[in-house]
């Protein structure tokens, strides 16, 4: 369960706009998620707070493939992207990287910026503290969920390869 407050973003957020190329110059995801959405507002991550949750609109993510964009997201501290839609390759560089991403279609609507919510990605519920509104989605896949477990796709195979050694 994930519980934190609503920042919401536009549709065709793309990766230049949450983590611009003048700051690629590094891998360390703390340093990454203090420029996390520069490209899209100057200062925009210092109105959050570890554990809130970033809500799109739709195809976010999209533009170049670079894993830099939801490492940016995790340092900022969200644990969680909600969004209408996401541009293939991110959605699976996020989970690759631990980073939750659940789509809800037109529902998205039903979520303001700072709103409270409550996610449970194992059984596909959001709730809307604040308006009291209940968003069902598909749950996190098993197999997914272990790999967010580890905290990402290298240490799940890590993990595995030690297990079998």
């Amino acid at each position: 369960m994930y519980k934190g407050r609503a920042h919401k973003v536009g549709a065709h957020i793309d990766t230049d706009a949450i983590i611009p190329a003048r700051f690629l110059v590094t891998t360390d995801t703390e340093e990454l998620g203090r420029n996390c959405m520069e490209g899209l507002q100057a200062g925009w991550v210092k109105r959050v707070k570890k554990g809130d949750i970033m809500v799109a609109g739709e195809n976010f993510g999209c533009g170049s493939s670079r894993e830099h964009a939801p490492l940016a997201i995790i340092g900022a501290g969200i644990p969680v992207v909600i969004a209408h839609s996401f541009a293939r390759i991110f959605y699976r560089n996020g989970f690759n990287m631990g980073l939750i991403l659940l789509e809800v279609g037109d529902a998205v609507k039903k979520i303001e910026d700072g709103d409270d919510l409550i996610i449970d990605p194992v059984n596909g519920t959001i709730k809307n503290e604040t308006s009291g509104d209940v968003i069902k989605t598909s749950p996190v896949p098993p197999f997914m969920q272990q790999i967010l477990d580890k905290g990402g796709l290298v240490n799940y195979v890590k993990d595995r390869k030690a297990a079998q050694a």
